[in-house]
């Protein structure tokens, strides 16, 4: 028996009503998938004109503490980046804008997660109901050759219903494999959108922070202490600077 005949053996005895079997277990992770990413993505949301009057209201009179604790309140992806934006406020605005464009690689590191398994699923599962067919065809033409002449009105009676049935179970593989993919590339597509809808949104309040760091600073200066005297009030005249003495000059 050469290599061709031992591995259509193997396939005629496996079969392919496992293909099937298969192709519903990845569905059912696929679901499973589809539903915690929806409600992990709508918990990540939130109002951000609501968020961005409540920010500002805070960072108006300086509570850069109140405005974090504000901020975590909410549990959405843009409260999480401007929050990290603000840890570094005393640093000024460069630090925290590199602050906030680390915590949004971080998010989005949390939001893709599992999308790759929903696109590999859309691309592939096809091609596992195609396999699942070609194995229903292989016994298709193997009952066939059963019912060659020779083999009597009985034999041949029973190869054509065995045939029948093989060419359904293929077209059936097929049908699946494409109701598996369906759903999964219809999510996957649904989900990148819904990814850059919430981190486009973070710079609502991103830019505000760095608004608010641009005009005066944040926070206490780096090394601690008040964050220096303030200005003189306009129309009263500024104190006079002190002029070293000037040492006598030798005669």
């Amino acid at each position: 028996m050469n290599a061709v005949d031992t591995v259509k053996q193997i396939l005629l005895q496996s079969g392919s009503g496992w293909v099937l079997w298969f192709l519903g277990f990845l569905s059912l992770i696929s679901a499973a998938i589809i539903v915690e990413r929806w409600l992990f993505y709508r918990s990540r949301g939130g109002d951000l004109q609501a968020m961005a009057d409540r920010l500002d209201a805070r960072l108006s009179v300086g509570d850069v503490d109140g405005a974090i604790e504000e901020l975590k309140r909410s549990e959405s992806v843009a409260g999480a980046i401007a929050a990290a934006g603000l840890r570094l406020s005393g640093r000024g605005a460069a630090a925290a804008d590199k602050a906030m464009q680390s915590a949004t690689a971080l998010e989005r590191g949390r939001l893709e997660q599992w999308l790759a398994y929903l696109g590999t699923l859309g691309n592939n599962a096809p091609f596992i109901g195609l396999f699942g067919t070609v194995i229903g065809i292989i016994g298709a033409f193997e009952e066939l050759g059963h019912a060659a002449p020779g083999h009597g009105a009985g034999a041949t009676a029973a190869a054509a219903t065995q045939v029948a049935s093989q060419v359904v179970m293929a077209r059936v593989a097929t049908a699946v494999g494409i109701l598996v993919a369906l759903p999964a590339v219809a999510a996957y597509n649904y989900f990148q959108r819904r990814i850059a809808s919430l981190l486009s949104g973070t710079e609502v309040l991103s830019n505000l922070v760095l608004a608010y760091l641009s005009d005066s600073g944040l926070g206490p200066p780096e090394g601690g202490g008040s964050r220096g005297a303030p200005p003189p009030v306009r129309g009263e005249p500024s104190p006079p600077m002190a002029v070293p003495a000037l040492g006598r000059s030798r005669g």
